[in-house]
């Protein structure tokens, strides 16, 4: 507990006591840390930044002025109990974002990954669960509940409905509303969120096999025009299918969801 030695911390910066905070960290201007609030080695907030709450905050993450983290989430069934907020290593996360802390119903944390980039204005809602390498660009909006996977990114001025899961490396389009499951490596466009196709650019710059992909397009058109409902056409799939890909797509599929799947038209 305290304040390591080799932290620097401005001298109108407010660290309550109880507070940790790592080696080699940078506390700049006019900061608000709470007693609760953890720092790993090398964070960096810049200016202006609150950090409140049961709220830890991996090694060498830089966070830019305005942002508060770690406050009470905005659900009215929020009664005072102790959760919590756990952010990864390395994530750069801009002016305004907030993050919010979990609440009971949804047990009790909510997680962001490593390697994040949460672009200015983004909110973080109660009890997401975020992977890594995941970008979330300006004004970004993330429901209670909601599970974004690894390798995705979610356009500008998007929002993400209460728990919704987005599947690894999926790209949703900017002013996007997403309200049902995104299949992994799939492409959502639109107003309301439509499923149009895989992330193709995203797979490529991922250095996936030509043969994956060639099988993702084939179980892509498959769930889009083969014979029986969806959870049917899917379950063939994992039959007919040796790509891992592929069979991460069904698992999604055959996994619990919430709120159903946007599908292919």
């Amino acid at each position: 507990m305290g304040i390591d030695p080799s932290a620097k911390v401005h001298a109108s910066a407010i660290v309550e006591d109880g507070a940790t905070i790592g080696a080699n960290c940078t506390v700049g201007p006019f900061c608000t840390i709470g007693t609760q609030v953890k720092l790993g080695t090398g964070v960096e907030l810049k200016s202006h930044v609150v950090v409140t709450g049961d709220t830890e905050i991996g090694d060498e993450t830089v966070v830019f002025p305005f942002s508060v983290i770690g406050e009470i989430p905005q659900d009215l069934k929020f009664a005072g109990e102790n959760t919590k907020l756990i952010i990864g290593k390395r994530n750069r996360i801009r002016e305004h974002v907030t993050m919010n802390t979990g609440t009971a119903g949804g047990g009790n944390v909510t997680r962001v990954g490593d390697d994040g980039l949460f672009m200015a204005g983004c909110h973080v809602a109660h009890d997401a669960q975020i992977g890594n390498n995941v970008i979330l660009v300006n004004n970004v909006a993330v429901a209670g509940h909601v599970v974004i996977e690894d390798d995705v990114i979610v356009g500008g001025l998007s929002g993400l409905h209460q728990w919704v899961r987005i599947g690894r490396g999926a790209i949703i389009g900017a002013l996007s509303m997403v309200t049902a499951d995104v299949l992994p490596h799939a492409l959502v466009q639109g107003p309301r969120g439509e499923l149009d196709g895989l992330n193709l650019v995203g797979l490529k710059r991922r250095g996936v096999a030509r043969a994956d992909i060639t099988a993702l397009r084939a179980a892509f058109l498959m769930l889009k025009q083969g014979e029986g409902s969806f959870q049917e056409r899917a379950a063939r799939l994992a039959e007919e299918s040796d790509s891992e890909y592929v069979r991460e797509m069904v698992a999604f599929i055959t996994g619990d969801s919430d709120r159903g799947f946007l599908t292919p038209k």
